[in-house]
């Protein structure tokens, strides 16, 4: 184990069970809040997942800022950014299935994973289709298409 190994475990753990209260906290581990977010013609739209939106903007938005002025983070050798910088049709397309998804579910990953903790069957059952789609994507797919 590296010298930077039980920090950087630590402050995971930390920040995921900051997002998981911070999911919790706002309603948004149900996908009733959601789906209601998303249905703009039903006339009953419910705006709190903008607002949730907003909040996640005013923490990632200085960390962004502040990430360009290190050198390095505080807990590893340098950023692991994504090389990788055009809009191209895998990209467009992941988003139109990760979007579909969520309009069809009320639940992206991170939320997801959280409501695990719920118990509840369906989200056991989204999660697990989470899951293999994740394998099949990278045990499949991914090595099918060119880099």
């Amino acid at each position: 184990m590296t010298r930077l190994a039980l920090p950087r475990i630590v402050v995971a753990l930390l920040a995921g069970a900051l997002f998981g209260f911070g999911l919790s906290l706002s309603g948004m581990l149900d996908p009733a809040r959601v789906l209601g977010f998303l249905d703009l013609a039903s006339g009953h739209w419910d705006p709190s997942l903008a607002f949730v939106l907003g909040g996640a903007l005013l923490v990632a938005v200085p960390g962004v800022m502040l990430q360009r002025r290190l050198r390095r983070p505080w807990l590893d050798d340098r950023f692991h950014l994504p090389g990788k910088t055009e809009v191209d049709g895998r990209l467009v397309a992941g988003s139109a299935l990760f979007g579909a998804g969520w309009g069809l579910a009320g639940f992206c990953p991170g939320p997801a994973i959280a409501a695990l903790s719920m118990g509840l069957v369906p989200v056991v059952l989204f999660v697990a289709a989470m899951a293999a789609g994740m394998v099949l994507h990278d045990r499949a797919i991914a090595r099918t298409l060119p880099r």
